[in-house]
């Protein structure tokens, strides 16, 4: 597969504020290969490795280049960059004898590399010596891995090519034509950008659409020159050379339905030796979509709001308030979990919110004046307007309402994500960026609504709804985890899949000696991936337009956002 991916690698760890992530491309290359084939020469494939617990997983690998020493893969590998982490990476390199699973008695290994995903941020372009076993160095064999950025003021192209009339380079049968696209770097050195699958037999070849970000296919400079190659594939890796053009990606953006880009594809040799040559044949653009990818930032810097609402768990379970043992003891000389918890969220997610008020709902407590159950109610005890001025605002009406209400049960939080998923889904009808939903459930037990509450996530993960759960106390949560979907995608109990990871759970004894900072970082740090997924998926962009800040081709007017 030569397309960049759209999903990123999976975290190796916590990380903090997914603000701060980068995500970069990783492109592999390697010379002077070991030859292990009697007849041919190697038919070299990459493994990339993350370290893990210890423990080394395959995380991805290249396409197989056949009877090639000097490889340059096509294969993009994509990734999340944590600068406060050390992330240990292994490249290995195999000579491949089959179409079974890499890493076979049959399989030799060509040499490999390890380094970390730091030093290659740091060096942009990292050459070192491929080895074998024990150290050992494999010949004269070097692996180069270059490492690009993606930043949030980026963006992909979906790109379509196709030829007609491409000379004939086979004796017996047509040619098998592919395509390559080399960027040219500021030192007029090539990067190889994309190499298209082979299209067997044919002088009129179709090849498949793929995507590239523009990163990668012009460092976001639509004047960049492009070079492009036409080959007939050759399976011992001698490709015959067909014919070749310059263009960039401002040529490109000529494309229009109904006005496509051609180009003379030139064999320069034949150039000249030919008095009436004009070309091997013409290659084709024929489709061109320019996808803006946003960022969390975008979208704040756009103006939407983050709407805050905390859900505070009122069961018996919790002990009587008037008791000094009780979760809700109102301490006059420190807060308790609830309020350390509360204020440590709720100080960050402030910020977001313009008019600074944030509803405060309750469940599992008998409330006033018919002393009935309620699973979702104001603490502030008015139906028609559950906000609070500010966070203090909010700590003052949970003070305010322990000594009214009665601690019960059964802890119940469906209602109120319902609650939540349902305003959330009246925000959608506006259909902009303008709005998006934090609830924070505060909670000293294990839900007692587990099949209710998961349908109740799976619903809301088709809204621009967050969810944060903190268990306070020293309950067994090992269920709770259950809702958060680190373990394995969260189903209903039908089966049906979440749209999108929406639930963080944190214990808070995790971090009972670490400051509130610490808390807040966790439970925030996967909040602003799961904005961008939100609308991304929605295909909805920033409501006001964003500053460009590399060159036309990113003007929010010329592109849309991702789908």
């Amino acid at each position: 597969m030569n397309d960049i991916q759209e999903a990123t690698s999976p975290a190796t760890g916590l990380s903090g504020p997914a603000t701060c992530v980068s995500k970069v491309e990783l492109r592999v290359s390697c010379k002077a290969l070991l030859d292990r084939d009697t007849l041919n020469k190697s038919d070299p494939c990459v493994i990339l490795m993350v370290q893990t617990n210890g423990q080394w997983i395959e995380l991805d690998r290249s396409e197989v280049i056949k009877s090639n020493l000097h490889p340059v893969f096509g294969k993009v590998f994509c990734m999340d960059y944590y600068f406060e982490e050390v992330q240990k990476l292994r490249f290995e390199v195999y000579d491949i004898h089959g179409t079974h699973s890499i890493g076979t008695r049959d399989d030799d290994f060509l040499g490999g590399i390890e380094c970390t995903l730091g030093q290659i941020v740091a060096q942009k372009r990292m050459v070192k010596p491929l080895l074998l076993k024990y150290g050992k160095y494999a010949g004269k064999s070097t692996m180069t891995v270059h490492a690009e950025e993606i930043s949030g003021n980026n963006g992909y192209v979906e790109l379509a090519f196709c030829a007609k009339k491409l000379d004939d380079k086979d004796l017996f049968s047509k040619s098998d034509p592919f395509l390559e696209i080399y960027k040219i770097n500021d030192d007029e050195t090539e990067q190889l950008v994309h190499r298209t699958e082979v299209i067997k037999n044919n002088l009129n070849p179709v090849w498949e659409p793929f995507k590239v970000s523009l990163i990668s296919l012009c460092s976001c400079d639509e004047d960049r020159k492009l070079k492009c190659l036409v080959w007939d594939y050759d399976s011992r890796g001698k490709h015959d050379f067909i014919g070749e053009f310059y263009t960039s990606f401002k040529e490109m953006q000529k494309f229009s339905s109904g006005n496509k880009v051609t180009w003379d594809c030139v064999n320069p040799k034949y150039k000249q030796k030919k008095r009436h040559y004009k070309n091997s044949g013409v290659v084709i653009l024929s489709e061109l979509k320019l996808h803006r990818v946003y960022s969390f930032l975008d979208y704040i810097m756009g103006g939407m709001q983050i709407h805050f609402t905390v859900a505070i768990d009122f069961t018996a379970s919790n002990g009587d308030p008037r008791n000094s043992c009780s979760l809700h003891y109102i301490n006059p000389y420190q807060p308790n979990e609830y309020l350390k918890a509360l204020i440590a969220v709720g100080e960050i997610c402030q910020d977001y919110d313009s008019d600074k008020r944030f509803s405060a709902l309750g469940f599992g407590a008998r409330i006033p004046p018919n002393y009935e159950v309620s699973h979702d109610f104001a603490i502030n005890f008015n139906p028609e307007d559950d906000e609070c001025e500010e966070i203090q605002g909010v700590v003052e009406a949970y003070q305010n309402c322990l000594p009214k209400i009665q601690l019960y049960g059964p802890t119940n939080v469906s209602p109120i994500i319902n609650r939540l998923a349902k305003l959330a889904a009246g925000d959608g009808n506006i259909k902009d960026a303008s709005r998006y939903h934090i609830l924070l459930i505060l909670t000293d037990g294990v839900v007692t609504d587990m099949a209710d509450t998961r349908e109740a996530i799976v619903r809301g993960s088709y809204q621009p709804l967050s969810i944060i759960i903190v268990g306070v106390g020293n309950a067994d949560f090992t269920d709770m985890q259950i809702l958060d979907g680190d373990d394995g995608v969260l189903r209903s109990p039908k089966g049906e899949p979440v749209l999108r990871d929406i639930v963080q759970f944190v214990p808070f004894r995790e971090f009972k000696t670490a400051s509130p900072a610490a808390l807040a970082k966790c439970v925030l740090a996967e909040v602003p991936k799961q904005v961008v997924e939100y609308y991304s998926h929605k295909a909805i962009a920033p409501m006001s337009p964003i500053r460009d800040l590399s060159s036309p081709i990113l003007s929010p007017v010329a592109t849309t956002p991702t789908e």
